[in-house]
């Protein structure tokens, strides 16, 4: 099993990565499509997808919403899960991604 941050499982907000952290992220596309990545840095990759300097499949397919995140400590183990991720169907990444806790959101 990886050493990834399970916070399906835990039930606790993700928390943020270390600098020594890889990312494995899903984006939902302007389309509805999903699409899985990983990264060490998630807000200059996020930035790279949103000015079309990400991967091609996300060029033409903004605006882009960040819908899940999962923490590795190191860039093989991303690698591993981004794999298994993209071979789930749709229905089960839409089933990881609601499993996700959400932060607590603060009324004003």
């Amino acid at each position: 099993m990886p050493s990834a941050d399970k916070t399906a499982e835990s039930g606790s907000p993700p928390k943020e990565p270390s600098p020594s952290q890889w990312t494995v992220y899903i984006l939902e596309c302007a389309d509805k499509s999903l699409y899985t990545g990983i990264t060490n840095d998630m807000e200059r990759r996020l930035d790279a997808h949103r000015t079309g300097k990400g991967a091609i499949y996300t060029k033409t397919r903004s605006p882009l919403l960040l819908r899940y995140t999962e923490y590795h400590d190191s860039k093989g183990s991303a690698l591993s899960r981004e794999a298994a991720i993209k071979s789930l169907t749709r229905s089960a990444k839409l089933a990881l991604i609601a499993a996700q806790p959400r932060p607590a959101q603060v009324n004003k």
